[in-house]
Parts: C-alpha cells; sequence; structure tokens
C-alpha cells in the first residue's frame, strides 16, 4: 500500500499569514486591554476606576490577571469592551 504525497502547504501558509497580521491590526478578541504596575493601594484605586467607568454588565469589564511583587506591589491587567469607544 502506498502512502499518498503531502498535499501543498504553500496556499494555507499564506492564509494563515494573512489572518494573523489581520487580528493582530484589530486586536484578537475585541477587547481593549491595560496593564498597571502600582503599590496596592493605588492598584485597588485604579481597578475602582475602571469599574466605575466601565461598569462590568456593560463592558464586561474585569481583572484579567495579577501578581504581587517585591515591595507591596501590585501588576495587573484590566480588560473590557470596547464596543462604546
Amino acid at each position: 500500500m502506498r502512502v499518498p504525497a503531502r498535499p501543498p502547504f504553500d496556499s494555507l501558509k499564506r492564509t494563515l499569514e494573512r489572518a494573523r497580521a489581520d487580528a493582530g491590526r484589530k486586536g484578537r478578541d475585541g477587547f481593549v486591554r491595560e496593564t498597571f504596575t502600582l503599590p496596592r493601594h493605588a492598584a485597588r484605586a485604579k481597578a475602582r476606576e475602571w469599574f466605575d467607568r466601565w461598569p462590568k454588565q456593560a463592558y464586561w469589564t474585569e481583572i484579567e490577571s495579577w501578581r504581587e511583587r517585591p515591595g507591596d506591589v501590585i501588576e495587573f491587567t484590566m480588560r473590557r469592551l470596547s464596543s462604546a469607544d
């Protein structure tokens, strides 16, 4: 039994490259993200500011990720929909 030859992948490669380039220009998922590195009290204030300005129910605002850094500093990424910008 003979193994079939591999199909040409040039077209697929071009399609993937084009899709990745378009995603980079438009944003991958429609969310706006911003990363902050602030002392703990300022980080809480910044997060509260985002939730007040862009309510969770309308913009799906959330703290996407966070971590503690040395010196009681918090690094976090806020995410929201950009639908009304």
